[in-house]
């Protein structure tokens, strides 16, 4: 069926490849500016993580597109908006990005997010829940937790504003990092020096986010 047109909707919020507008109080429309995503593979996912009791929103399949996902309107800040507000503090940031992606990994068929850092966690007044399914797929959960590790490792390096918040984060993420392994942290560094959103200066600190990360796992 779909929903046409967005003249007249106030945009919500806008990412690096991405627009957010409302629909109305309960449902918002996600565009997808750079052709990046499937919204509709995005939607029949994350119906499938709420099954097994994952925190995403809801969604409504029949109203998207490849270009264009439907889903639920959550209230509450992001947790990076949390963390400047001083609603919470970066270790319990990173406490429950640990929880959160050792949830995901225990659904069955070995979905991975890889894409799990602050800005993609709602901090609702039902618990945080998990937004922005683009990049995920079927693979292995070592990868996931080198992923989110290697975004907040750049963060920390390339990022002075969040720097100090980034690398504690880390390191209560990193806690126990027995979930972390070598090939996924390869990997995941491969892959964020390919992101064609990165910056200059995130790509530049790529090598030294690698190496303090070993120094957790070390």
């Amino acid at each position: 069926m779909g929903i046409t047109g967005r003249a007249g909707w106030r945009l919500l919020g806008s990412g690096r490849a991405s627009d957010v507008y409302e629909i109305d109080e309960a449902w918002v429309l996600r565009h997808d500016r750079e052709g990046y995503s499937d919204g509709l593979a995005e939607a029949a996912l994350m119906e499938r993580l709420r099954a097994h009791g994952y925190p995403v929103p809801r969604v409504r399949i029949a109203d998207s597109s490849r270009s264009e996902l439907v889903m639920e309107r959550l209230y509450g800040p992001t947790m990076l908006e949390a963390l400047v507000a001083g609603r919470i503090d970066a270790r319990e940031g990173g406490d429950i990005l640990a929880r959160l992606l050792r949830q995901l990994h225990a659904v069955p068929g070995r979905v991975v997010h890889l894409d799990l850092h602050p800005e993609n966690v709602m901090l609702t007044p039902d618990g945080p829940c998990v937004i922005d399914w683009a990049n995920a797929e079927h693979g292995d959960p070592g990868l996931d937790w080198g992923m989110s590790a290697m975004i907040l490792a750049q963060a920390a390096l390339a990022d002075e504003r969040f720097a100090a918040p980034a690398r504690a984060m880390l390191t209560a993420l990193l806690a126990d990092p027995g979930d972390l392994t070598e090939d996924g942290l390869t990997q995941a560094r491969r892959r964020r020096a390919a992101n064609p959103t990165m910056t200059v200066r995130e790509v530049e600190v790529l090598g030294v986010a690698e190496e303090l990360i070993r120094s957790f796992m070390a």
